[in-house]
């Protein structure tokens, strides 16, 4: 047996950074607690370094109530590490560290360079100075319990330490080439943990027939429906982009948790896109008719324009064959998109499902069937929409993940 730890962190990626860092924070507090974080591949915080189109978009400024209604499937299971590691107490902290933030549109953070590879860098420098270790390039393979009441982890090349508490932050299935590979799952089933259906989240949705004209498209103020087997389940408003993965966007993203989860189980999808949310039938046909005063010539061909942005009217043309002025209100208010695939794991911004909540403790992180394992950040069934909540479930979690243990090793 090798060196023993009193906590091993496994998986150095959001929340397995911010637990090393809030035992770092301790140990500069005189804990003397040596803990470990193994990291699989060459750096720290690979995923963090793409996130938010490589800006970072760190946590969400709204207050719980506003917050958690963004959290899924069970938001009542964050509550307790919230409030332990607020969105504000996380922003306080980073700027006490050396990372200045600002606050942008939709109560978002970032950093204040706008660079997301100075998240983790500035998390590994205090890791480093409170004399927790890192060690990268170092896969785990096992876990196993002892009969002494510890954890006995091999890792790297053969390598093997022990350890009185492991922390499991080891991440979803999403962008593998970061990490993400799903070895918290494995972990988790071997010490007889469930793990809930995972499936891609925060993804483009891709709609049946799928024009490439489409592509680059971004679109204002707009809304949209999800519609299952026949009925409106979710509805968005704001922005909606058309990529070459099919519709993505804040609210792209926000429908494709339910979306996704229904195409996995066999219902059929489509989506509603309203180009006119702000206004009524009524309104739009009164607004059309007074356009048409002004017109000339093909009065459909210069309405179309004043109505929408140029640059999706050939596709609104060619999804609508027997487009009229008399229906051009309902097929701006009511335009369907089949939906028929989605990206999956190669490019979502975050995994559905995982470790199953009824048997984590929500007070402290730590296992109900296994004293001394904890887990935090994504390898859990917890997920979050677009807009800085999932960092926030990472920090969250990983900062009372961390706390627990510390507390149960004096």
């Amino acid at each position: 047996m090798g060196k023993v730890y009193d906590i091993v962190i496994i998986g150095g990626g959001a929340a397995g950074l911010y637990a090393a860092a809030t035992l770092s924070s301790l140990n500069m507090e005189g804990a003397s607690l040596k803990v470990l974080l193994l990291e699989k591949m060459h750096r720290c915080g690979l995923k963090i370094g793409i996130t938010g189109k490589g800006r970072c978009n760190l946590t969400n400024t709204k207050p719980w109530e506003e917050f958690s209604s963004h959290i899924h499937p069970k938001n009542i299971f964050l509550k307790n590490s919230f409030y332990g590691m607020s969105n504000l107490s996380t922003m306080e902290f980073f700027e006490k560290i050396g990372l200045p933030l600002v606050v942008e549109r939709g109560d978002r953070v970032f950093p204040q360079s706008m660079k997301a590879t100075d998240v983790p860098s500035v998390l590994e420098k205090h890791i480093l100075r409170g004399g927790v270790e890192i060690k990268k390039n170092a896969p785990v393979r096992q876990i196993k319990s002892s009969p002494d009441n510890l954890f006995l982890v091999e890792y790297g090349e053969g390598e093997d330490l022990a350890s009185k508490k492991i922390i499991v932050a080891t991440g979803g299935l999403s962008y593998k080439t970061t990490g993400s590979t799903g070895d918290g799952y494995e972990f988790a089933k071997s010490f007889g943990h469930k793990i809930t259906q995972c499936f891609p989240s925060l993804t483009a949705l891709r709609p049946k027939d799928y024009r490439e004209e489409f592509q680059g498209i971004s679109l204002k103020n707009v809304s949209l429906q999800l519609v299952v087997n026949g009925n409106v389940v979710q509805e968005e408003f704001g922005d909606l982009d058309f990529t070459n993965g099919g519709i993505e966007g804040p609210i792209g993203f926000k429908v494709s948790r339910k979306g996704v989860h229904s195409i996995i189980n066999g219902q059929k999808v489509e989506v509603v896109l309203d180009m006119k949310p702000a206004v009524s039938h009524k309104q739009l046909k009164e607004r059309i008719s007074r356009e048409l005063l002004q017109l000339k010539g093909n009065q459909l061909k210069g309405l179309l324009p004043k109505l929408l942005p140029q640059s999706i009217v050939p596709m609104f043309v060619a999804a609508h064959k027997n487009l009229s002025i008399d229906n051009l209100p309902e097929k701006l208010k009511c335009w369907k998109f089949a939906v028929e695939g989605y990206v999956g794991y190669e490019r979502c911004v975050v995994t559905a499902g995982g470790v199953h909540l009824q048997e984590v403790s929500q007070k402290s992180m730590e296992s109900k069937l296994v004293k001394g394992l904890y887990f935090a950040g994504e390898v859990l069934d917890l997920d979050g929409d677009t807009g800085g909540y999932n960092l926030q479930i990472a920090f969250s979690t990983g900062a009372l993940a961390a706390m627990s243990a510390a507390k149960s090793t004096r």
